[in-house]
Parts: C-alpha cells; structure tokens; sequence
C-alpha cells in the first residue's frame, strides 16, 4: 500500500509551487565516472542540502546522494566491490546487465553493515544504458528514494562505428529522472503519494547548457512509482536510437515519449541553429491515460488511491530541465544517422514454453484493485520460494496480464526481451528493440519472447512490478534457469509422474517436477541413512514444480519420500 505522509502536505505544496514556477536556478548536476575492470564502490550515509538552509539525510555511493556512472565495455571481464558502511543491510543490482544469478544483486544477495561484496563476470550486454541499485528485501524504495541509484553505460564495436555523441557530460548527457517527498524538518528522505519535488539528478530546477548541435539524452526513470510521458516545450521532434537493452534497427522519430520506473532510453535532439534559445525538457503528465502513476486518475468511480488528486503533479505539465543553447563544439556532431544495427527477435514458433502471469490484488476487492498488495500467479515473494524454473537455452513466450486498475511496469533480470504484442496487436516502433521492462496497462496483456542463455544454477532471478512500493509489499517471484542436461525433456514427457533432480548430486536445492499438476497438498520427508528424519515438511508447488532448500544438510547420502495423491515415491540424492 501507499506509505501515508503525515502533516506533510502543507509544507511539500509549498515547495512544489517553487518548483513550477520559479525559473531554473541550479546547474545541472553531472554523476562523475569510473572506467577500467575493478570499480570501488563504497555505500554511504550523508546528507544533501536541497533546499537553503536545510539539510536532509541522504544515502550515496561514493559521495553524498546518487552513484557514480560506470563506463564498462561489452566483452570486459569486471570486478565490483561494493562496501556497505550503512548501519543496515543493504544489496545492488545491476539492473538490466545479463550476469550470473548469484552476481544478480538481488534480495539474496544480502550486504551486511561493513562487509563487501565483490560479484565478478563478464560484460556481455549491447551498447546502451543501463543502471544500479538495491534490491533487499523490503528496502528497495526507501535506500533508492534516499539516493542510491547510478548509471551504467556499456560500450560496442557496434555502437562505436556510428556517428553518434559520446562524449559524456559535453555532448552525452545522463538524465535520472526522480520525483521525491520530504517531511516536514526535511529529516527524511520518503517516497509517498505526495512526491511533489521533480528532480534531475537529484538537482531540484536544474538548467544545462546545451551546444547547438546533435546532443544525445540519456534517460533513466528512476522514480519508485511515477511514469513520465517527455517532450519538449517547443514541441521539435527527437530520435529514440535505443530501449532498455540496445540500440533500435533505425531511428524512431517522436514528440513524445513514454518511461515507466525502471526503463530507459537514449535520444537524439538536433539543436543545430538554435544558438542563444532556451527551451524545456518537459512531461506532459496531462495526457497519459487513466491507469498510470503520474496520470490525473488511478482507478474508477469505485475506488482511488487515497490522496491521489491532491499532488498537483498528477496530471500536471511541467518542466524537468532548462536547456540553454550555446556555441557547438569544436568538432560537433551534425546528422541523425539513418540505420543503428540489425535486430533478430526469436519467432514464436520457436518457444519451448508459453507462460501467463497473472497481475491481480491479494484479497479482491473496488480498493484493493489500485491500493493493493498485488501478487503475481496468486502468490506473494518469499525468499524461500522458487516460483517458476526454466531452462537453460529455452526460448519461452511468456504473457503479462493485468487484472488490476493500475499500469505496471514488469521488470525481468537475466535477459532481454522482445515485445510480440500488446493486447492482440504488434508492439508500436518505440517499443519494437530489447527490453527488460515494459508497462503493462489495466485490463491489459503483454507478451514478449525471450531466450534464458549462458547462466544455469540453483540460484534464484527475479521477476517483479517496478514500482517499487509494490515490489516492497510482495508483488515480486523467483525463477532459476536450469541446464536440462541434469533433468532431460524426454523424463518430463515420458511416462514419470515425477522427476527429482539435480539427481543423484545435488547442492543446495532440490527441484521436483511433477507431470499432472498436484492440486492438493504433497508431503516429503528427508532422512537420512539411518532412516532418520531431517526434513519433514510440505512442498508449495507451482506450475507442475516445487523446490526443497536443502542447503542446512550435511554433506553426505539421503532419501527423499513423496507422498502425492496417496502414492509414495522415493529417491535417493547425495549432497555435496
């Protein structure tokens, strides 16, 4: 649910005022950079002076608020030490990069106060823009409110052939778009209802000089609920040249442009000849449809979120950054290249497996439907569980649908994904590249195809809503890529009513997969060669799987008895 603000709203008006209509007054913050194969990079506690006079505390990466941009090249072999000085948990995830499920940064993945975690794998992402931030559980939105969030930009010899700015913070330009709350004495950092403070950056009325020239716009929503629809207040068309996972087949060209939490993307915008102007990065949050945080309505005449109308950003236009033109560079560029690359979606007679996840309200009721908690398939995040289990080089169709009056934005770690269609018809140009998050209307279905390559293991990805209070309440699931070697296609389509594996060596968890879906509950017992029992205990099972943590056994030989429909079954395993 919304996190209700108390005796805020007065004051956070106030503020909101200052920030429609007084003129840019603050240079545009830009995140520095590191480069190279290791990259240091220590969590902090700090405090950042958004308003004269007023200090809040804020959490950084290597600074005060924000996290410094990582410049990694595709093909690189990467170390990353990431230092929690907090006083709590905390976790990273690099959101969008394809790497190893236990180097993920996910709720497993777990920080501890003064320890380091130093995940390594190779860089195998396209060129594009990507970022970082926490993931624990619980403590997604509030570590990312109060200022934990960076940049990743990857580099390939597809994207360095193009004519196109790369020079960062001249020509290049990172955007991370956030809109906050405060309380009352600006002590701390909140996402609620009542974000009524845009920022770029974490700077509040931000301008930035511009040359007259090509520039290229980087763009990362990383608000925890609110979608933008972009544009500019002249209303001149821009280039969107990449989605959340690389760079389009061509050039889309548009006015405006659509980003929920979690997404990014990178246009063009040709200011040539436009020396001397001013205009405005703006949203038109007018003219987003009913269903969309940052939209003028959430819901029907049955049931909204409470407190909704009451943020004048709900449905409002406004400015994000001024943009004052000056003199181009000494070596600019000028044209809008006309092709980007080659794209080859899978086809969808090529899915191993079809898969429908169904986005619906924990206990149905008119409120529940726009206030939540949502679960997804019927089911809540908990971290002992494994909700779906693919394998390794599968291509799968899966479809996202929305039985909500929310829009959310479905977020996949491991891959990329491209987007089949939207309610029956093909994807528009703007959504037709790689993806690892789309906004899945109300009422809505989505469907994308995706191939889960490279990694397999008995550690858990995860798959979730992007806004991050509902991904905080539970609105989150688990899934872990297999290698089939270790349970073949011809044992689930054979005669076995039931498939124990990895089998007979096993490591942390094992994985059971039964051919009739097993409706009622199924008990196991885990004993030991001495006909002791270790584990007794019943298994949740979904789509036909169920897994067992067996990681607290000790090293050695164990049987496994199943009882499902009044039939036992029993297996034997060694543990490593």
């Amino acid at each position: 649910m919304f996190h209700k603000l108390i005796n805020t709203l007065k004051v956070t008006a106030v503020f909101t005022a200052v920030t429609f209509f007084s003129l840019a007054q603050n240079p545009l913050f830009i995140p520095p950079v590191l480069t190279g194969t290791t990259f240091n990079l220590n969590v902090q506690a700090d405090s950042t002076e958004f308003f004269s006079g007023h200090k809040t505390p804020t959490y950084g990466v290597n600074g005060n608020i924000l996290a410094p941009t990582l410049i990694l090249n595709n093909g690189d072999n990467i170390t990353l030490n990431v230092t929690n000085n907090l006083t709590t948990t905390t976790t990273m995830h690099w959101h969008g990069l394809h790497v190893p499920a236990m180097d993920d940064g996910g709720p497993h993945q777990v920080i501890l106060p003064g320890n380091t975690w130093s995940p390594s794998f190779t860089v195998m992402n396209d060129a594009a823009t990507y970022w970082y931030h926490p993931h624990g559980e619980n403590k997604t939105d509030i570590q990312v409110t109060k200022g934990l969030a960076g940049m990743i930009i990857i580099r390939d010899s597809i994207e360095s052939a193009i004519t196109l700015p790369r020079t960062y913070g001249i020509d290049d330009f990172p955007l991370i778009i956030q809109t906050k709350c405060f309380d009352v004495l600006y002590q701390t950092a909140i996402a609620t209802v009542f974000d009524t403070v845009p920022m770029i950056n974490a700077t509040i009325n931000p301008f930035l000089d511009a040359p007259a020239q090509v520039v290229r716009l980087r763009l990362l929503n990383g608000s925890s609920d609110r979608s933008y629809l972009f544009g500019f207040s002249n209303n001149q068309n821009f280039n969107l040249i990449t989605t959340d996972g690389g760079l389009l087949e061509a050039p889309v060209t548009l006015n405006r442009l659509r980003l929920s939490p979690g997404e990014r993307a990178e246009v063009l915008v040709d200011f040539t000849a436009m020396t001397g102007q001013t205009v405005y990065f703006m949203n038109y949050g007018s003219q987003l449809p009913n269903g969309i945080i940052g939209a003028s309505t959430v819901g029907n005449g049955m049931a909204q979120i409470p407190n909704y109308n009451l943020n004048p950003l709900n449905g409002a236009d406004y400015y994000l950054l001024q943009l004052n033109i000056v003199n181009p560079t000494s070596n600019p560029v000028t044209t809008i290249p006309t092709t980007l690359r080659s794209l080859s979606p899978w086809n969808t007679n090529q899915s191993n497996r079809n898969r429908t996840i169904t986005l619906a309200p924990l206990q149905m009721s008119p409120q529940t439907m726009v206030e939540g908690p949502f679960t997804m398939n019927n089911h809540q995040f908990s971290m002992n569980t494994i909700n779906d289990t693919t394998y390794l080089n599968h291509i799968e169709v899966w479809t996202i649908n929305n039985q909500t009056l929310v829009a959310h934005p479905f977020h996949i770690h491991d891959i990329q994904f491209f987007i089949t269609d939207v309610n029956g018809t093909p994807a528009p140009a703007y959504e037709q590249g790689k993806k690892d998050v789309v906004l899945v209307m109300p009422q809505q279905t989505v469907s994308f195809i995706t191939k889960f390559e490279d990694f397999s293991s008995n550690d858990p990805y995860m798959y979730h809503c992007h806004l991050l209070h509902h991904e905080d309440d539970g609105m989150m699931a688990s899934f872990i890529v297999l290698d089939s070697s270790l349970v073949t296609i011809d044992e689930i389509r054979g005669d076995k009513s039931m498939v124990v594996f990895p089998n007979p060596i096993a490591g942390n968890q094992l994985n059971i997969y039964f051919k009739n879906n097993v409706n009622n509950l199924v008990n196991f017992k885990i004993t030991n060669l001495l006909g002791e029992i270790i584990l007794d205990n019943v298994l949740n099972i979904t789509n036909h799987y169920a897994t067992i943590d067996i990681n607290t056994l000790s090293a050695g030989m164990y049987a496994i008895q199943i009882n499902s429909e009044n039939k036992n079954s029993t297996f034997q395993f060694i543990r490593k």
